[in-house]
Parts: C-alpha cells; sequence; structure tokens
C-alpha cells in the first residue's frame, strides 16, 4: 500500500528486454539504500519488487501484463520515474491510499501555468473516469491529486503547486504523453456495490 506522497525520482538505467518479462535498473542513490531484495517500491505508481540493489540503484521485473497495463513500456535509458516505498503500518497517510495497482493509461491533454501553479489536464481510462468525482483523488504517475474539475466526462484537471511539479516527473510531461493512473480505491468499492444491486 502506498500515499502518493512522491520520496523521490530516479533515473531509469540498463533496460534489459526479456522473452515476457522487462528488467531495468533505476537509479536513485537517495533511496536504493534503504531498500532490499523482496521489498516493494511504487515506480510512476506501478507497485514493483526489487529483485537486486546497490547503494545507489536497484532492478525491478515488469512482467507482461504491467507492461499492457503501464507505462513502463515505453520507458527508456535516461527516463525519470517517480519512486515511493511502501506505505509502513506506523506511517502517516498524507496522500491518499493507493495501491500500486494502475488501472490503465491516460494522457495529458495541456499543461498551463495559472499563476503559480500549473493546470494539468489528463484523460482518463473510461473504468476510471466513471468512477472520478470532482474534489475527489486520482493518483497520476503515483503522486497523489485532488480532481479540482471535470472539464468532459473522461477529463479531469488537476492543480499542481510548484513543489510537485519541481520534485516529480510531471513537471517534464508534454501534451500527448501517456501517464500510469489509478482511480479513488473507496470509488471502485461503491462502484462495484452499486452495479451488483442493479437491477
Amino acid at each position: 500500500m502506498f500515499t502518493g506522497i512522491v520520496e523521490g525520482t530516479g533515473l531509469v538505467r540498463d533496460i534489459e528486454n526479456r522473452e515476457t518479462t522487462r528488467r531495468f535498473w533505476v537509479e536513485t542513490p537517495m533511496l536504493a539504500s534503504a531498500l532490499k531484495a523482496g521489498e516493494s517500491v511504487a515506480v510512476d505508481g506501478a507497485c514493483l519488487t526489487v529483485v537486486e540493489h546497490t547503494p545507489r540503484r536497484f532492478a525491478v521485473d515488469v512482467i507482461g501484463t504491467t507492461l499492457e497495463r503501464t507505462i513502463a513500456g515505453t520507458y527508456e535509458e535516461g527516463t525519470r520515474v517517480n519512486l515511493e516505498r511502501a506505505l509502513r503500518a506506523d506511517g502517516r497517510i498524507d496522500g491518499h491510499l493507493i495501491q500500486g495497482h494502475v488501472d490503465g493509461i491516460g494522457h495529458l491533454v495541456q499543461c498551463i501555468m495559472d499563476g503559480e501553479f500549473w493546470r494539468m489536464d489528463v484523460r482518463l481510462p473510461r473504468d476510471v473516469a466513471s468512477l472520478t468525482v470532482e474534489r475527489g483523488s486520482v493518483a497520476i504517475n503515483g503522486v497523489s491529486l485532488t480532481v479540482s474539475e471535470l472539464v468532459e466526462p473522461d477529463v479531469c484537471r488537476i492543480g499542481v503547486i510548484p513543489f510537485t511539479h519541481e520534485h516529480t516527473n510531471l513537471g517534464e510531461l508534454r501534451a500527448g504523453a501517456p501517464v500510469n493512473v489509478e482511480g479513488d480505491l473507496i470509488g471502485k468499492y461503491v462502484g462495484k456495490v452499486l452495479a451488483e444491486r442493479a437491477p
């Protein structure tokens, strides 16, 4: 379980495409030394397992399903990724509960500076859009964000403050860029219950 409060970023290194999986290393001196093999780490919001590590970087294996559902298949040497270690049971939840199970790939429609912050419009996957509400939560590339407005049925608007813009990879996104999207956990369960009760 995660909270969407990004602890740092890393750079993708040494990508190895195998028959059904993809292994890549993430260079992140600040976080790598705190990780151990077998631990979970969110990479752009996708929960992955550390399979190897050194004091400066760690490796993960990504299987076919994750490659299809997330942007991990688009990573290139030097891609900057958002990182968060798994939530400890005694930790504070500063963002919102995130499983690290990416629901699908969305796309940045536009990013406009509005005074001292950025307004970003993101087109959501259909199943996520149906559960997204104004002032609700959504995770974009693993970042916990508040939906300020639904500008279209499948497009949400979020505000990004300068700190988040600078300390995550959201500041590098350009119109059309793919992003990992995870919908609100509570919304998923409410939607399932309502669907099962429908005549």
